[in-house]
């Protein structure tokens, strides 16, 4: 998806016009992939831009880094403030925003220790991530012969750079065959996420999602999702989920800041239930955009007001 510019990036303490918000050609996580990085999303509301659960997401920015042993220049505070700063910046009322921690110039080869940590924080208008038609009628997706990293391997739970090089080619698999997204299973055969996403299912009104020791990035809208399920009565569990299973599904949905509250409609060829958009997907659904665009009370406290 093309990205529309605004007028500033924040860079290190700084907002820089964005045509200038530039890295060298050296830069070593362009080179070695050791980079960590969020996506999080402004909505509009009636009482101003407010970003969703902004402080969950600077935590896990924060614990990415932390795996990966690399040491952030900015406080939580300074990275929220920043968050909010570049909103206010660019005048802008619902956007998506990029943070990033990266090993920039100074060093070659794979140790990056005398790179500077730097951080830059981008916001812009982006639509969801599959496609209004994709979040009204469902998507179609394929179960992919690219397995999910293992944390033996890379470590899943850490949203990093190069981790995202095993999403592309699943992505790029699945669109090649004529599918929209793709569906990861791990090293033992089960179900983890999707490329940019996680992954539920209904099954007799319960609602199922892998849990992160499949492999499972720990999704803040996964999380927001089952606490919205739970509160509406709908039975919730955290379990291995098979490939068949996934077919035999009545409902499955994917959920990520990206791509929101996503249907699926068919896997493999196969229609799940009914080939539209089921009863309890459709209920989260909106429960879901009620709650970002702040009218639902119970969930006020996940948005920051950007004021």
């Amino acid at each position: 998806m093309a990205i529309s510019p605004t007028k500033f990036i924040w860079m290190d303490g700084r907002l820089l016009p964005w045509e200038e918000a530039k890295v060298h050609v050296l830069t070593h996580t362009l080179h070695y992939g050791l980079g960590v990085f969020e996506g999080i999303r402004c909505y509009k509301t009636r009482d101003g831009p407010a970003v969703f659960r902004l402080k969950d997401h600077i935590k896990r920015l924060e614990n990415s880094a932390r795996i990966m042993n690399m040491k952030i220049p900015y406080s939580f505070e300074e990275l929220v403030n920043a968050v909010k700063e570049t909103i206010k910046a660019n005048e802008i009322e619902e956007c998506y925003i990029r943070p990033i921690v990266f090993y920039g110039y100074g060093v070659m080869g794979l140790d990056p220790t005398g790179s500077p940590v730097n951080v830059a924080i981008a916001v812009w208008p982006w639509g969801t991530y599959l496609g209004e038609e994709g979040l009204r009628k469902g998507i179609r997706a394929m179960v992919s012969s690219w397995l999910r990293i293992d944390s033996r391997i890379l470590p899943p739970h850490s949203k990093t750079v190069a981790n995202y090089t095993n999403s592309i080619l699943a992505k790029l698999e699945a669109l090649k065959a004529g599918y929209d997204e793709a569906i990861l299973l791990n090293v033992e055969g089960f179900v983890t996420e999707g490329p940019g996403e996680n992954i539920f299912i209904v099954k007799n009104g319960t609602l199922i999602t892998p849990p992160l020791s499949s492999g499972a990035l720990g999704g803040i809208t996964r999380d927001s999702v089952m606490k919205m399920a739970s509160d509406k009565g709908i039975p919730v569990r955290e379990e291995n989920i098979s490939r068949d299973q996934l077919y035999e599904a009545d409902e499955a949905f994917f959920t990520g800041t990206a791509a929101e509250v996503t249907p699926i409609r068919e896997i493999d060829g196969r229609k799940i239930g009914t080939g539209k958009v089921g009863r309890v997907t459709k209920e989260l659904q909106h429960t879901f955009f009620e709650a970002v665009r702040g009218k639902i009370e119970k969930y006020l406290h996940w948005l920051d007001y950007v004021k």
